[in-house]
């Protein structure tokens, strides 16, 4: 994600012009269906039916050192944050991953110190997580690859799809949004940044964390009516669900962290922008039964997160930011890999 020359918009080859939604949806238009498939293609996570209503959950994402990582991230950092990313579509589903398998693309200019620093990284982020690396495979490559497929169980009636939303429900987070762009411009372009609040945005860039505590204690719930994972974006999260729900959405308390707004004030940036149209926050974006408020609410507070409303579903199909009883479309903007849109 965090490519300078991407930034700079440099000369873009036809498959970055495509778009990686684009290329996705391409493939699988090639692609047969599995009979009775439990999740549909382009929801955070895959599965498959083991019998009794079971599920078995399975993930795929990769990291590559061009794109995901910034000036100032460790090899250590870098593998823990791909175990991150794969959490992250788990705790959107509310399942608990088991096991992880690691794929490396290893250059040969990476020395030993380097190597033993990914092993550390990815230990670290699958114990931060409850879980463990179990194998993998490795090959050379060009640049740093690090794939992880992650797995787990769960009952099919207590995952958290994306296509469950019901006009009337409320819409929530769990944490605050702007602070990964607004760290990326400090990392990339040397923005300023006041003592106080540099280290909070970057940081949250270097050491972001998946919530999947969070997402565990919903699914208990059976409050949340859709739920996907915020890595490309508030405004894009929205959408998917929207498209998956075929609902829209009205919001009207934005979910911008105050270190953001002092941040772009200095920066003669606009906060909106920052907050609806970054990328890899990994909070979780939901709806909510309104009856189930206070019971996802407190189920939350018991594992020491935050649920926070930021709007309602609306039965008609857009996606509508009001401030100061001015209404204005949000749009379907946010980080996508092979193309120059974001």
């Amino acid at each position: 994600m965090w490519s300078k020359k991407r930034l700079k918009g440099e000369r873009m080859s036809f498959s970055k012009r495509l778009g990686e939604r684009e290329v996705i949806r391409t493939i699988c238009k090639h692609l047969d269906v599995m009979p009775e498939m439990p999740i549909p293609f382009g929801d955070d996570v895959s599965a498959y039916n083991i019998g009794d209503d079971n599920l078995a959950i399975i993930k795929t994402d990769m990291l590559v050192d061009k794109t995901d990582v910034p000036p100032g991230m460790s090899v250590w950092q870098a593998a823990r944050k791909a175990v991150v990313m794969n959490v992250s579509d788990f705790a959107a589903k509310g399942v608990k991953p088991v096991v992880i398998l690691v794929s490396l693309g290893i250059p040969t200019k990476l020395d030993r110190k380097a190597v033993e620093q990914i092993g550390r990284g990815l230990n670290a982020g699958a114990r931060e997580y409850y879980t463990h690396v179990v194998g993998g495979d490795t090959n050379e490559a060009s640049d740093l690859i690090i794939s992880l497929s992650v797995f787990g169980t769960a009952k099919k009636d207590t995952l958290m799809l994306r296509s469950g939303a019901k006009p009337g429900d409320l819409v929530a987070v769990t944490g605050l949004f702007g602070k990964t762009l607004a760290g990326l411009k400090i990392l990339l372009n040397c923005l300023k940044a006041p003592k106080k609040i540099y280290k909070y945005l970057v940081d949250s860039v270097l050491m972001p964390y998946a919530r999947l505590d969070e997402g565990l204690a919903l699914s208990r719930t059976e409050a949340v009516t859709a739920s996907i994972d915020s890595s490309d974006g508030l405004a894009w999260s929205l959408h998917e669900i929207a498209k998956a729900s075929r609902v829209g959405f009205l919001i009207n308390k934005l979910p911008v962290a105050k270190e953001v707004e002092e941040f772009a004030r200095i920066n003669d940036l606009d906060p909106l922008e920052l907050t609806l149209y970054g990328g890899e926050e990994y909070e979780l974006v939901l709806t909510i039964k309104p009856d189930c408020w206070r019971k996802a609410e407190e189920a939350i507070k018991k594992v020491g997160g935050n649920l926070l409303p930021i709007g309602k579903v609306t039965a008609k199909k857009q996606a509508l930011l009001e401030i100061n009883g001015e209404k204005y479309s949000i749009e379907p903007r946010g980080w996508e890999h092979l193309s120059t849109k974001e």
